[in-house]
Formats: structure tokens, sequence, C-alpha cells
């Protein structure tokens, strides 16, 4: 029975049935390469927010630091022992008004 199916249909529905058959072999290939490149462009970004927040770990260290270097103590030591500057008397401070 099957046999006299297969004879009984035209070249053109082969033809027809192989082009569905390579139009479905096309929109399996393109969804496979559209998940890898989805799954590599997520990897990516991963990687990305890792980087971002070394960074950020970073930025706040180093606010850290400078608000230490800052420090206005620490500033007026600095200035006192290395560069040997004394506060002048208060005769001699000149107040300017803006």
């Amino acid at each position: 029975m099957a046999i006299n199916y297969l004879s009984k249909v035209s070249k053109f529905e082969w033809f027809g049935c192989i082009v569905l058959s390579l139009l479905l072999l096309i929109s399996a290939l393109a969804v496979i390469f559209g998940k890898n490149y989805s799954r590599s462009i997520f990897i990516e970004i991963e990687k990305n927010e890792r980087a971002m927040d070394q960074y950020e770990v970073e930025w706040g260290q180093m606010q850290l630091e400078l608000s230490t270097l800052a420090e206005q103590n620490r500033v007026e030591a600095i200035a006192k022992e290395k560069l040997k500057l004394v506060m002048p008397s208060h005769e001699r401070i000149i107040y300017i008004k803006p």
C-alpha cells in the first residue's frame, strides 16, 4: 500500500517536501547558532560585570585612601615636618572679605 502511495507522489510534491525539509534544517541551525551567540554574549556580560565589581571595590579603596591622605591633621603634620612650615602669628594673618 505504501509503495502505491509513493508511486503516486508527483515530482512537485517531492520537490516541496525536500524544500520544506531544507527550510526546517536551516531553521534548526539558525536556532542553534542564535543560542550559541546568546550564550557567548551572556558569558561576556558576566565577565564584564565581575570586572566592574572589582573596579568598584578598587574605587572605594582609593576614595578611603584619598580621604585619609587629605585629612587636615596629616597635611598640617607633613607641612611642619617636611616643609618646615609654621603657623603665622595672629598679627600677621590678614583676612580678606569677599
